[in-house]
């Protein structure tokens, strides 16, 4: 294969996507990611039209296995939290697909990993590969790991996520700041919460102040039912998506909301709890031949289920961006064109997510789901 060679940190969602796109492109790609190898560890997300149409770009049979493994929830909708009054709702499923081109799907997040793995060379991906260092010079970009090895690429992809060691060592040390807000995830079988109305949708119970909030939607083709709640909380401060909650406390931050709110979580055997941190938007995301992805430059709030769906399309706006590219020296200029075509869209979502009102009530979602990345026009950087 002709073209540059990319090395992209961090194997995640948007890592993986962007290396099916720049091997469509036509590049060299290695992906270094610092596990021992992929597990079924992590959040369940939801990729909203936005994103699965990104997906479905990429060929190769992508959307087509995240279709299959996932389930496609019939509406979006609110209620409020005591009452259980609807405040909004929105066609999902085949509406979404008539209008948007493509469906909201609910998935775990290994599933969209085993779905963009399967469509690469496995001996792309090199794993317990942890980054040291890097230098960018004339010679190429060099990537030091702690296993004492290192390798030499053309051009470097951060995709690495909020703990960034790409992003440390473009721009220097900074921490992401906690939101004094945590979440409760746990996934349980659909039969047991198939009283609680219309289970087949994606609904957020908004609670009584920002922090507080329930969501639902169905997994596995409906088959599991995802619970998700946050609740402010400045004590509790890991970070780990894996820490075990505890189902009385859970059920006690919520002991007040509508009845068929607490059914949800009344079904829960066991929940695992999170602090949420955010940064604020960037205003540069490359340096020479070195630029960020993803959570790596700018992870924001889950309030608008956006996070994966951004990486997805910045992999597929990258990929275009480098696409035409033959020569290292012309990268630095592509990879300024990438990062000015996603910025404000980016940082938009970053403080709308937020300021967790999407949604709330009536509202058009065309900005956010009708976006397609592999048309919008590319910046002049």
């Amino acid at each position: 294969m002709s073209g540059l060679h990319i090395g992209i940190v961090g194997g995640g969602v948007g890592g993986l996507a962007a290396a099916v796109a720049l091997r469509s492109a036509g590049h060299r790609v290695s992906i270094y990611e610092q596990a021992g190898k992929f597990a079924r560890v992590g959040a369940d997300i939801n990729l909203t039209p936005n994103a699965v149409r990104a997906l479905d770009g990429l060929g190769q049979g992508v959307g087509a296995a995240v279709r299959r493994h996932g389930a496609q929830p019939t509406f979006r909708i609110s209620r409020d939290w005591d009452t259980g009054l609807e405040t909004s709702r929105l066609g999902m499923g085949n509406v979404a697909e008539q209008q948007y081109g493509a469906p909201q799907v609910t998935i775990h997040r290994a599933d969209v990993l085993a779905a963009l793995t399967d469509a690469l060379p496995a001996e792309l991906i090199q794993f317990g590969r942890r980054l040291k260092g890097l230098q960018d010079d004339a010679q190429g970009v060099k990537l030091q790991f702690e296993d004492g090895g290192s390798e030499q690429v053309d051009v470097a992809i951060g995709a690495d996520g909020i703990h960034s060691r790409v992003r440390a060592h473009l721009f220097g040390d900074e921490y992401p700041r906690f939101t004094g807000v945590v979440s409760f995830r746990s996934v349980v079988p659909t039969e047991r919460v198939r009283d609680v109305p219309e289970i087949d949708a994606f609904t957020k119970w908004w609670g009584p102040n920002p922090q507080s909030q329930i969501v639902t939607f169905p997994l596995n083709q409906g088959r599991e039912t995802f619970i998700f709640a946050t609740t402010g909380q400045d004590s509790w401060t890991e970070e780990s998506w894996t820490s075990p909650g505890d189902v009385q406390e859970l059920r006690g931050f919520y002991r007040d909301f509508h009845p068929d709110a607490r059914k949800l979580l009344d079904a829960c055997d066991s929940t695992l709890k999170s602090a949420l941190y955010e940064r604020e938007p960037m205003p540069q995301w490359s340096r020479g031949c070195v630029t960020l992805l993803g959570d790596a430059c700018h992870p924001m709030l889950p309030f608008m289920a956006q996070g994966a769906c951004m990486a997805i399309e910045d992999a597929v706006v990258l990929g275009r961006a480098l696409g035409p590219v033959t020569a290292r020296a012309q990268a630095p200029q592509a990879l300024l064109s990438y990062a000015a075509t996603r910025q404000e869209r980016t940082a938009r979502i970053q403080v709308g997510s937020r300021g967790n009102q999407w949604m709330k009530t009536q509202g058009n979602a065309d900005w956010v789901y009708g976006y397609d990345a592999w048309k919008v026009p590319l910046a002049v950087a």
